[in-house]
């Protein structure tokens, strides 16, 4: 958890509060930490599903206890096995802290039912993601990959933080809305650029294996472009690739180049400028205050830049 990371959610749970509210309540910060114990708490479990051993450039949380049992004679148990229940730990205290915030209760109510909500897009995402990773690339549509990137990212990271911190200082129904819009384009070209740097990027940049989504079958929008655009041999090679085991370095050079020559590359970029001007003019038109809003303006710039 004290590892570097973005910090996103909390930080949007921040500005979408003080954006509208009077004054800062106490325990805001604490209320805040929720949202990123929330994120942690996933990626624990998502580590798991994805047989990752590095987060963050360093040991996932399981491939840590693993380490440690390894000290151990004949046990019964593995550090995928702790790790899943300290990831049912870091729930709790992901709603505990969410809760600390002294607030009007019926606000509170309201916002914890969303923080909830949120827990079960992003299940439903994976669920989703992971069905999808079994299914033929030719019978995915667009569609389908931008509902589990709706799902498993834009929600819980952009629009669900920015709604709960609205809701607690009570904005109205139409402005927290507005949020949600502004949150699923941000988070939908977050995604996107999370798939072009997972794809071209160096492990050492991002702290995993630039063959992680290959040898997980994700199908992004990369290579549904790339699928939907090139030949009929490159489109042979996209599906023996993805039916690997075990995807290796010359595998992620030939998709690699398979994507920048079908316009799969400049397609994404294009995407991701589309939806950042979309949630540029949804956030002009928020009552939010100017302050706030330019921070919004100039984070969803920043974080969304190559």
């Amino acid at each position: 958890m004290l590892r570097d990371g973005k910090r996103v959610r909390p930080i949007l749970f921040v500005i979408g509060y003080l954006g509208f509210a009077k004054r800062a309540s106490a325990k805001l910060y604490t209320s805040a930490l929720s949202i990123e114990l929330l994120h942690d708490f996933m990626l624990v479990h998502d580590d798991i599903i994805d047989k990752s051993d590095t987060r963050r450039g360093k040991p996932s949380m399981h491939k840590m206890l693993d380490n440690y049992l390894s000290g151990f004679g004949n046990i019964k148990f593995n550090g995928q096995d702790l790790a899943i229940v300290v990831g049912d730990i870091m729930y709790a205290m992901a709603i505990r802290a969410f809760l600390a915030i002294k607030e009007n209760m019926e606000r509170k109510e309201k916002a914890l039912k969303k923080f909830i909500e949120a827990a079960i897009y992003t299940g439903s995402g994976e669920f989703l993601e992971l069905i999808y990773s079994i299914n033929d690339i030719a019978k995915i549509t667009k569609e389908d990959i931008y509902k589990v990137y709706d799902y498993k990212t834009a929600y819980y990271t952009f629009a669900c933080p920015l709604s709960l911190g609205a809701i607690l200082a009570g904005a109205k129904n139409r402005q927290i809305d507005l949020l949600i819009d502004y949150g699923m384009c941000v988070g939908r070209a977050f995604q996107i650029k999370d798939d072009i740097l997972g794809m071209f990027s160096e492990e050492r940049a991002i702290g995993k294996s630039a063959l992680t989504d290959l040898k997980e079958a994700k199908k992004t929008i990369l290579i549904w472009y790339s699928f939907n655009k090139t030949d009929r041999g490159n489109r042979l090679a996209i599906r023996r690739i993805l039916s690997k085991e075990n995807a290796t370095k010359e595998d992620l050079s030939v998709m690699r180049k398979i994507i920048k020559e079908s316009g799969s590359l400049d397609y994404a970029r294009r995407e991701v400028s589309a939806l950042l001007e979309r949630s540029q003019r949804i956030i002009s038109s928020s009552a939010m205050k100017p302050q706030y809003k330019s921070y919004l303006s100039s984070y969803a710039q920043e974080i969304l830049a190559f």
